[in-house]
């Protein structure tokens, strides 16, 4: 009886495991460049562009000085999957496709970043930036905030 109730537990443990989960983003971006704290600030010291991705709320409470907001709105927050009623306003961003972008939220496991700067160089952008750890590494580095 006690095996039966360990077992019973376990593959219950095993089932609910993916409901709690949360993936983490990845270390890479394809077509871009994922960059760390220090290279996004050595980015932004040379007058790059950096896309808050968040909300706007997020955006008003702290963001990275000088950063334009383009919020990416997602149906699955915590996953890679991408959903046709997601939505991010391209128009927003530079015509120029040649222009350096860094795309940011508020880091892993936060995915509109990352969703956001897939979807600038799906729309042919060429100079992309992810930056992984976002507002929180920002913060914590003492780097400038509005």
């Amino acid at each position: 009886m006690k095996q039966l109730l360990m077992v019973t537990i376990t593959l219950l443990a095993f089932l609910a495991a993916p409901v709690f989960a949360v993936e983490e983003t990845p270390q890479s971006i394809p077509g871009g460049t994922m960059v760390t704290v220090d290279q996004a600030k050595a980015l932004y010291d040379k007058g790059t562009t950096f896309i808050d991705t968040r909300v706007a709320a997020e955006f008003t409470e702290k963001t990275i000085k000088g950063a334009i907001n383009v919020p990416y709105k997602e149906k699955f927050p915590k996953e890679s999957k991408v959903d046709p009623t997601d939505s991010f306003n391209l128009s927003k961003l530079p015509a120029d496709k040649a222009t350096p972008l860094v795309f940011f939220c508020n880091g892993s496991p936060c995915w509109k970043g990352y969703k956001a700067a897939a979807a600038a160089i799906k729309a042919g952008y060429k100079n992309v930036s992810w930056f992984r750890d976002g507002v929180p590494a920002w913060v914590a580095k003492g780097y400038p905030t509005q």
